[in-house]
This record gives C-alpha cells, sequence and structure tokens, in this order.
C-alpha cells in the first residue's frame, strides 16, 4: 500500500505532501500582483478563454492594488488564531502572472518571499507562452532561496477543444514550456478541466495519460464551472453541450486518479466557483460531498493513485 494512503484519502494530496515536506501546517495565501493576460489585453485575443469571468482568473485572490504585505497580514491574521505556528506558500493567483516587464516581476516576488519567515514557497500561475529565457531565469534565481512552483493551466491535450475554449496557444507550446521549466529545476503543477464541451471520458483519461509521461510534480482537476458573463455561457444557452452529473465527474475523476502516476502530487479534486456567478454545475458547490463521493467510491472498488498506470 502506499504510503500517502490514509483513512481518508486513497491518492497523494497536497496535504500530506505539505506536511512530510515542511513538518507544518502549510497554507496558501493568494496574491493579487495586479496582472493582466495576453488572452484579453488584444496581444492573443480580448476575450481570454471561454470559461474566464469578464475580471479574469483569481477570484479568491488579494484585492486588485492592495499592498502584498496588507493582502497577506489580512489571511495570515485570521488563520494564526487557529494554527499559531503555521508556514505559508505566497501564491500568485490572478491572471497570468509572468506577463509583464521583467522589473516588475523581481521586485513582487521577492518582496512576496520576503514578507514573512513563515513563507516556505513561492508558487506562480502563469501561462506555459508567458514563459521566456528572462522569465526563467529569474524564477531559477529564486528557487536557489525558496522553493519555487509554477502553475500551468493546459486544461486539456485535445487540440480542437482548445481552439473552441480559445486557450491561445497550441501543445508543444505547453510541452516546451514544462522541459525549460525542470531544466532550470523548477516544480510544475498543471491545471486540467474535466466536462469541457462535446469532451468525452476517453479525452479526459488521455490528459492523465499524456501528463504521466511528462516530467511534472502536481496536478490540479476541475471540473468545468459555466459562469455567468461568460463566452461559455453563451454557447451553453446557444448551442448546447451536455454537463456531467456529480456521479459522472466523480466516476472519471476515480479513473484519472487510478491512471496517474503515483509521485504526482494531487493539489486538488475540485475547484472552486464563485457561488453568486456559477450557472451550472450546482453540485460543484458541495466541495465536501464531492471529496467523500471520490474518496468513498476508491475505498469500495479498492483503488488507489496509479494503480492502473504503466510506462
Amino acid at each position: 500500500m502506499k504510503e500517502y494512503i490514509t483513512s481518508q484519502h486513497r491518492y497523494y494530496t497536497l496535504d500530506y505532501y505539505l506536511k512530510k515536506r515542511f513538518d507544518k501546517k502549510v497554507f496558501k495565501v493568494a496574491l493579487n500582483g495586479d496582472f493582466t493576460c495576453p488572452n484579453r489585453d488584444g496581444t492573443i485575443s480580448n476575450r481570454g478563454c471561454i470559461f474566464c469571468s469578464p475580471e479574469g482568473s483569481g477570484e479568491f485572490g488579494g484585492r486588485r492594488g492592495d499592498p502584498l504585505d496588507k493582502q497577506f497580514r489580512e489571511v495570515k491574521n485570521i488563520i494564526s488564531l487557529k494554527w499559531p505556528d503555521a508556514k505559508y506558500i505566497a501564491y500568485f493567483q490572478a491572471n497570468t502572472n509572468t506577463y509583464g516587464p521583467i522589473e516588475k516581476l523581481r521586485k513582487l516576488f521577492y518582496e512576496a518571499i520576503n514578507l514573512d519567515k513563515d513563507i516556505v514557497c513561492l508558487s506562480v500561475a502563469t501561462r506555459p507562452d508567458c514563459l521566456d529565457s528572462e522569465v526563467i531565469d529569474l524564477l531559477s534565481e529564486i528557487n536557489k532561496i525558496k522553493p519555487v512552483w509554477v502553475e500551468l493551466g493546459l486544461q486539456t491535450i485535445n487540440e480542437e477543444t482548445a481552439h473552441l475554449i480559445n486557450r491561445g496557444y497550441t501543445l508543444d507550446v505547453f510541452c516546451d514550456a514544462v522541459n525549460r521549466l525542470r531544466n532550470a529545476g523548477i516544480e510544475v503543477i498543471v491545471h486540467i478541466i474535466n466536462g469541457l464541451p462535446y469532451e468525452e471520458k476517453d479525452d479526459m483519461l488521455n490528459n492523465i495519460k499524456f501528463l504521466n509521461a511528462m516530467d511534472i510534480q502536481g496536478i490540479k482537476i476541475h471540473s468545468l464551472f459555466i459562469l455567468k458573463g461568460t463566452d461559455l455561457e453563451t454557447l451553453y444557452y446557444e448551442k448546447g453541450f451536455k454537463v456531467l452529473t456529480l456521479e459522472e465527474y466523480v466516476d472519471i475523476t476515480v479513473s484519472q486518479i487510478a491512471l496517474l502516476r503515483s509521485d504526482i502530487v494531487i493539489h486538488r479534486i475540485n475547484g472552486d466557483a464563485p457561488k453568486d456567478q456559477l450557472i451550472e454545475p450546482k453540485w460543484s458547490l458541495k466541495k465536501l460531498v464531492i471529496m467523500n463521493e471520490i474518496d468513498k467510491r476508491m475505498r469500495d472498488a479498492s483503488l488507489y493513485q496509479g494503480i492502473y498506470y504503466k510506462k
């Protein structure tokens, strides 16, 4: 039996990994560095990915324009009441966090890792087409001081779907970015979405098979959210596509975990949608129910992460 299997979970959870690595409870603090996105400012497109809200990604990050110290302290002051000896990850979440002048990136990233003595890691969410050599050199430089993670939104390996969702880059761009980050010693976490328009279960399992062959260290599995004011909402109402049921999502996600390489840390098995913006699927708001159903299904079927993985 794998060492990360607990009475609660049968897969390699982020919580287990962080406690083992840092020997403390570790929390991510989502920071807003006031970035935009080339898929919104007209460089690639002015529409963004079709599932992104009009405000862009990072709805749960800090307030745009607030100093980083204020953003961090507001979260830490609450967490420390219950976990006074907790550690923290400075997480640049909102929009594309390597899309800007290198001087801005250097200032923000160094400021972030020095906000507090209890910050143990820097995590940066970005696009694979916004990682030139200068940016990777900077991240590598910081990685020698504190661990750096880069989160990349792949969503799907299906190029037709990627075009439909207006992702704005091809699969080879993603692969090149992963390889260059890993050559620089930087850990990579990949986001995928289950339930993208017109995709079938095999498409979603193929995402896992593909990533198993990549040198990645973590994965975030999300369900598709249809949010108000998005191009996805227009597609849903005008042309229609099937939205996964909770049962289908659990079945697909369990199958993905069983296929997933056992050393890849699972950072998420479902995302968080803004409740006031969510159209479908409504069940995605029941986060604990989803996690419990996945765990129950895996226990009942005697499954665990990587049981079906083949090189």
